[in-house]
């Protein structure tokens, strides 16, 4: 038995109404607060399942749980979906069928832990998530990696991927109305970035260091309780899709660029130059974006364990502009056991 809590609301923070009826996809035969319902519940399941291993030392285990959960209960989903962004594995990978046929077709995007269930502590940041949009939307990067700007509504216009970081911090106080030494720049906490932290302290402002992934840090940029005023650094690309859908809906914007392998060498095919925009990862109008925390973030509460009972927190932020916070009590959850996903 679950109950939830749903607290729904403009970007702007302006009332507005509970189960507002515009259409998820086109052609969509229910409105967007039917298939959120559905898609809070995949999302829920997998963070669920997911936080039962995170601190047990088995990081794949508790992503092969959060994934087949979301297969599982996709299956009932009604939408006729492709994975264009997989979870990885068997269970979902790129070009796999999703949904129960009976909907609107569409693109699927998944990320299951978002980034590193810690295999020793409980580390922040980690999410499962789940965007829909229309078919043909969404981008599939052909690297691994995105090199990531994003900020929120106010600063949209203000930031170009483009222009060195100094530049770009100094554009942002000045539309904030505020020093430079008093932005935030969110971080994702890897060797990678040290140069980064630098370039950003050295022209005075505050790093805000992040684990896990970054999918939570780049939507929480758009929210006004964040304590971060934009995202850069080097993250999953997958992970970049998601949280431009997001940012989308939300008013904001995430700019990115491929970035090559470790080794540093690039695909001749591919331009590590051009800058990509929202509408370059998420193409159309109507895009419906989910998260479940399982562990705790700047944007989400993490999956909570009590006697008889799990709570869970998730957001769901749909076009055009629409927010909602959802709080899930969990009720007689039956307890998997571990066993089957460390033989798996």
């Amino acid at each position: 038995m679950t109950t939830q809590e749903w607290a729904a609301r403009g970007v702007s923070g302006a009332p507005r109404a509970e189960g507002r009826n515009a259409d998820a996809m086109a052609g969509a035969g229910h409105s967007d607060h039917a298939l959120a319902l559905e898609l809070v519940r995949v999302t829920e399941a997998a963070a669920i399942a997911a936080g039962r291993w995170v601190g047990h030392g088995d990081e794949d285990s508790g992503k092969l749980a959060a994934v087949d959960a979301m297969h599982e209960h996709l299956n009932s989903v009604s939408v006729r979906g492709v994975v264009v962004l997989g979870a990885g594995g068997k269970r979902l990978p790129r070009g796999a069928d999703a949904g129960n046929g009976a909907g609107p077709a569409c693109d699927i995007g998944i990320s299951a832990g978002d980034g590193a269930l810690s295999i020793a502590r409980d580390v922040p940041n980690a999410l499962t998530a789940i965007v829909v949009a229309e078919r043909g939307a969404l981008y599939a990067p052909p690297v691994r990696y995105l090199e990531k700007l994003a900020v929120g509504p106010d600063y949209v216009d203000v930031v170009d991927l483009n222009r060195p970081v100094a530049d770009n911090l100094r554009a942002v106080a000045k539309a904030k109305g505020v020093d430079v030494s008093d932005v935030a720049v969110a971080v994702l906490n890897r060797p990678r970035h040290l140069d980064l932290v630098r370039k950003i302290r050295d022209a005075g402002a505050r790093v805000h260091l992040i684990e896990g992934g970054d999918i939570a840090g780049a939507v929480a940029v758009a929210r006004p309780e964040s304590p971060a005023d934009l995202l850069l650094g080097v993250g999953g690309a997958a992970q970049g899709v998601l949280a431009a859908a997001a940012l989308s809906c939300l008013g904001g914007s995430l700019q990115a660029r491929l970035r090559p392998d470790d080794s540093g060498q690039g695909d001749p095919g591919h331009d590590f130059e051009a800058v990509l925009h929202n509408e370059d990862l998420v193409g159309g109008g109507n895009v419906l974006f989910c998260a479940t925390g399982v562990t705790g973030s700047e944007l989400l509460r993490g999956v909570a364990h009590h006697a008889g009972r799990t709570t869970t927190q998730s957001i769901v932020v749909s076009s055009p502009e629409t927010v909602r916070i959802v709080t899930s009590e969990h009720r007689c959850e039956i307890e998997e056991s571990r066993e089957e996903y460390r033989s798996a």
